[in-house]
């Protein structure tokens, strides 16, 4: 069945099945939607943030979707006090409780044999992707607060009791080390295997205090194993 949505004028489809579900993508399984909240799981942004964090990503496009995402009850618009007095979106408490499946998701994704790590990734993203695939029991004997830079983004990110908190945050006091450098570096850095050294030799990231603290962070975030890919015909 087609409905036509109020706020973007655009013709959508529903399933109506009275699976729930069926119903979340009724709300979230337009192209884009489930990243839009994606790059919203951290705080509120502006709609230029949403379009750096996701550039392939059409202006009339994103408006539609943050349209169908307010309709839905899954993000509302503000505007921040003075001195900033700019519009913002920001998840409600129900918005963020989709975290969760965008987890999941992640991990199940990260098993497929196609799935190409080395493409771009957002600040958000990566964030996402740390709390995601954090092992407790690797980092047992680990304890330590550092800063992440990213985009002129700062991200506290501490490790204690076997517990994982990463949040944006600005005051750098506590930090032991600070690790900057756009999301892919990092990334290259935790997930693929490329020496911290090497990265900062072609100035790809930049490392300030205990850098002990740093090193010691890829082995808490493993990778799950990839699945198996099927045969291909006349192959065994």
């Amino acid at each position: 069945m087609e409905k036509v949505d109020k706020i973007t004028k655009t013709t959508r489809r529903r399933y109506e099945d009275a699976c729930a579900a069926a119903h979340a993508l009724d709300l979230v399984g337009e192209r884009w939607a489930l990243l839009v909240m994606r790059e919203l799981m951290l705080g509120p942004r502006r709609f230029t943030d949403l379009r750096a964090g996701l550039p392939g990503l059409s202006a009339n496009v994103l408006t539609q979707r943050l349209g169908d995402l307010e309709q839905a009850g899954i993000l509302v618009r503000r505007r921040l006090p003075p001195p900033a007095n700019v519009a913002v979106y920001a998840l409600t408490d129900w918005g963020l409780e989709a975290e969760p499946i965008l987890q999941v998701m992640g991990r199940w994704a990260a098993r497929s044999p196609r799935h190409d790590p080395t493409m771009p990734i957002s600040v958000a993203s990566l964030v996402l992707s740390l709390r995601t695939m954090f092992d407790a029991e690797r980092a047992q004997d680990y304890d330590g607060r550092l800063r992440l830079r990213m985009n002129e983004e700062s991200y506290l990110l501490e490790i204690r009791h076997r517990a994982l908190r990463i949040e944006r945050q600005a005051d750098e006091s506590t930090a032991g080390a600070s690790l900057e450098g756009i999301p892919a570096s990092i990334a290259a850095f935790i997930y693929g295997g490329i020496p911290l050294r090497d990265l900062e030799n072609t100035h790809s990231l930049h490392v300030a205090g205990d850098r002990r603290l740093i090193e010691a962070l890829p082995p808490f975030f493993p990778l799950p194993t990839k699945a198996s890919a099927p045969l291909q015909p006349g192959k065994s």
